[in-house]
């Protein structure tokens, strides 16, 4: 985890406004800073809003070596749970891993869910080293960090300084009960999908544009920022679209 931290950034974020909610979930080895003005200005512009820290992220890497794949879905659906105890329609909103962990709980609770917005989502690793993964696992704790792909200078989302290999091995089983999981999903989808991503290739976005059920369903390409691009140059483009997403679906 990299150091001066502003105060309250990897925390969870809660802010309770209208009838329509909003969870949000961040990425593999990020945290929720990554997804926090989005956060706000959900929250400025009447949601009710939050946004968790998943188990394992915002402390140190090691912790992700800990935690089973099921610990972030189960995190994830008691957050949509709460939120429907208090608003008449939710939407999940998932960048990266947190896309993929927005489908899985969205199949597993459909009704619950007024639409899904995805950002960058993962649903695959193509890096052939991960059949090793079981192996590699016990070889070597940590990986080079994949974090911090944005094309702004000086933003970063304070994620871990490494990959743990065990938490890779967790996201690997994650992602393949997933992909098993998207051709049961009908409810509205907005995906946005950068041009410039170093680190998820277009393949994740296509196989989960292609296979999901969904009738309504809308792809807007972003052309200025990187992975992480809800805290990048494309961040208000995907604030005013996710908006207006909701509020043709309320």
């Amino acid at each position: 985890m990299q150091r001066d931290v502003p105060a309250g950034m990897l925390d969870d974020f809660y802010s309770r406004k209208g009838r329509t909610g909003v969870l949000l979930l961040h990425g593999f080895t990020g945290s929720p800073a990554s997804m926090r003005p989005w956060a706000e200005d959900l929250a400025r512009s009447g949601y009710t809003v939050r946004l968790p820290r998943l188990p394992g992220h915002g402390s140190r890497w090691q912790e992700l070596n800990k935690v089973p794949w099921q610990e972030w879905t189960k995190k994830a659906e008691e957050e949509l749970r709460e939120l429907r105890k208090e608003c008449d329609r939710v939407f999940i909103f998932g960048l990266s891993m947190g896309g993929a962990n927005a489908l899985y709980i969205t199949a597993q609770n459909q009704e619950l869910v007024a639409g899904v917005v995805l950002v960058n989502p993962m649903i695959h690793i193509v890096d052939p080293a991960i059949r090793l993964i079981w192996l590699t696992k016990h070889l070597v704790s940590k990986r080079p960090s994949i974090g911090d792909d944005i094309k702004k200078a000086g933003v970063t989302e304070w994620g871990y300084d490494a990959l743990p290999t065990k938490g890779v091995a967790q996201l690997h089983k994650f992602l393949k009960v997933t992909y098993r999981l998207l051709d049961k999903i009908n409810v509205p989808v907005l995906l946005f999908h950068s041009s410039d991503d170093h680190v998820l290739p277009l393949s994740n976005s296509k196989i989960i544009y292609e296979r999901i059920q969904s009738k309504d369903k809308q792809w807007i390409e972003l052309t200025n920022s990187y992975h992480v691009a809800t805290i990048d140059f494309d961040a208000e483009l995907i604030f005013r679209n996710s908006q207006k997403f909701i509020e043709m679906r309320s």
